[in-house]
Formats: C-alpha cells, structure tokens, sequence
C-alpha cells in the first residue's frame, strides 16, 4: 500500500483555521471595540443634552427667582400703600372728632376754670389746668361724664396753692373720647 503522508495537509488546513480564527478574533475584538465606542459616543451625546436642558433649566429658574422677588417686592410695596391708605382712611374718620372733641371740652369747662393744657394718646384725654376750687375741679368731672363724646373720667392731681390771697388747684384729668358712630358711613362713602 501506498503511503500517503496527510501531516502536511492537516497542517495547513491547521494553519488555516489558525489564521481564520485569528482574523475572526482580531474583527471581533474591532467590531466590540467599535460598539463600546460608539456606546461611549451615544452615552457622551445623551450626557451633554442632558446638562444642555439642565443650563436651560436653571436659567429658566433664575429668571423665575428674580420674578418671585419682583412679586414679593410688589407685595410689600402694596402692603405699606394699604397701610397709608388705612391711616389716610383714619384721619380723614377723626378730623370730624377733633372738632367734637374741642367742642365737648369748651362745654365741659365750668366758670372758674383755666386749661393750660390738652394731650391726646390714642383715645386718651388728659387735661392739664388751674381751678377757682377743687369743687370746680369735680363739676369738670361731672360734665365729662354726662358728655356724649368723653367717658370714664379720672383725677390724677389736685393740688392747692395759696398765693397771697387767692387760691388756686393745680389739676390733671384724664377721659377717654367716644368715637363717632357716623364717622365709619362717612369713610365707607370716601374710600368708595
């Protein structure tokens, strides 16, 4: 029989397969390579739109911060106008008092009687003056009292000096004044 020597032909169809596998190996390491690039690229793509819309939204933020602190501004702005307002509402209410009021006073001050001064605080009245007596003192007291713009009157002092011949009671009294019931329809009329 004739020998017939394969080893040659197994190597290189060996060699072969070698290189095949070799090249397959080599395209299938690019081709990956090539993926995981590209994956690379569309993960990078993605991530730089992504902080694109974030800038956006943070400057869309800042303009709607500056408009927030515009409206709180314009808030308060209107809060002090309503405040002026309200008091502007109120002295125009108690300019008709004022005058009430010096009028109740001028018919409270029995003969005898001298005011040397008048201070209001709030509500509170407090006359300051000199009396003939302190019965006239007490007359004040009792005109207060039936007054219908003055309550509640009070004795702080009386005092009485003797100078020479005359005498004299220094005096303080406070009242509390009334306010108009009439006044809160006249200010309901202007404000409308």
């Amino acid at each position: 029989m004739p020998r017939i020597n394969l080893l040659p032909w197994r190597t290189e169809l060996r060699q072969r397969r070698k290189k095949e596998f070799l090249v397959a190996l080599v395209g299938t390491v690019i081709v990956g390579m090539g993926v995981v690039y590209l994956s690379k690229l569309a993960v990078q793509g993605q991530t730089s739109a992504q902080r694109g819309r974030n800038d956006i939204l943070k400057s869309e933020i800042a303009q709607l911060d500056k408009q927030i602190e515009e409206i709180n501004a314009l808030d308060s702005q209107r809060e002090r106008l309503l405040a002026r307002m309200r008091v502007i509402d109120q002295l125009q209410r108690s300019r008709p008092e004022v005058v009430h009021l010096f009028d109740e006073i001028v018919n409270a001050i029995p003969e005898g009687v001298n005011l040397t001064e008048v201070v209001q605080t709030g509500n509170r009245i407090e006359v300051r003056g000199q009396a003939q007596s302190s019965t006239r003192v007490s007359a004040l007291m009792r005109n207060i009292d039936g007054s219908e713009f003055l309550k509640n009157p009070g004795l702080d002092v009386v005092e009485t000096k003797t100078e020479g011949v005359d005498r004299s009671s220094q005096f303080r009294v406070f009242a509390e004044q009334v306010a108009l019931a009439g006044s809160e329809g006249e200010a309901g009329g202007v404000a409308q």
